[in-house]
């Protein structure tokens, strides 16, 4: 039986270092208009980025990772044809996402889905000074295809952006939980593992990208002011906390909390 113990939560401030884009599913568009918007909040007016968008990142890196990525998110009949070298990641990774309601016995180990996400709004004070100096919350973007041939630029479009430096509130928390089978030893240290597992996948997303058109330089963003429970994590140790940890250089999440000298 599993009972909940703790829920942890991961705040931070996402930076936008590269013009963001992620799309609004336009379903008209309008002559003079901007082909590719971006998602806004219905209300205000201003752009956000979406729990969902975050996680489908976040959990598609660490699949991909883990070397049994597919077309389509990992299941819990994948954990079980899964090498034994690659189960105790993808172990991780459902534990933290879930698995569908009905894989039946075989989600028992993986269910309920420990990780929840935020939607991203706009960082009040980042928000307030561009309002303020009459300036706008996104950019627009001239692109066009070059004819390989005649070198001339065809099919211009043009795509909104959140602009490099826009600030967004980051969090999301995680259930910690404790199994009765288990030890309390044994219960701790999986709650950890876990939990370096979701800043690894936060590390994956800054060494990657968010949004579309990430490989033509779009959506590279940085977390900074990580706070996780009431700890804020030094800037200078985060900067070396491995996306890819081995032997030699294994991700402490205690040395997160301490200043490098």
């Amino acid at each position: 039986m599993l009972q909940l113990t703790n829920i942890t939560t991961i705040e931070a401030t996402l930076e936008v270092v590269t013009g963001l884009r992620i799309g609004a599913g336009d379903n008209e568009m309008h002559i003079g208009g901007v082909d590719n918007t971006v998602i806004k909040h219905p209300l205000t007016g201003s752009p956000y980025i979406p729990g969902s968008s975050l996680k489908g990142k976040m959990r598609s890196l660490l699949e991909w990772r883990s070397g049994a990525v597919k077309e389509n998110a990992l299941t819990a009949s994948d954990y079980q044809t899964a090498t034994e070298a690659q189960k105790p990641e993808i172990k991780r990774i459902l534990q933290l996402f879930g698995v569908s309601g009905d894989a039946g016995e075989a989600s028992k180990p993986f269910t309920p889905s420990r990780l929840s996400f935020w939607d991203c709004a706009l960082d009040p004070e980042w928000e307030k000074s561009v309002r303020n100096n009459n300036q706008l919350l996104t950019e627009v973007k001239s692109e066009n295809v070059i004819n390989r041939i005649s070198g001339v630029a065809e099919h211009p479009r043009n795509t909104e952006r959140v602009p490099a430096g826009a600030r967004f509130v980051f969090k999301l928390s995680i259930k910690q939980l404790a199994d009765d089978e288990k030890s309390k030893e044994e219960n701790e240290a999986e709650n950890k593992a876990l939990l370096d597992t979701v800043l690894q996948g936060l590390k994956l997303v800054e060494h990657d990208s968010l949004g579309g058109s990430g490989s033509r330089g779009y959506g590279k963003v940085k977390f900074t002011k990580i706070k996780i429970g009431e700890k804020y994590v030094c800037e200078k140790q985060w900067e070396k906390f491995p996306a890819f940890p081995t032997e030699q250089s294994k991700s402490r999440l205690d040395d997160l909390f301490q200043q490098a000298s």
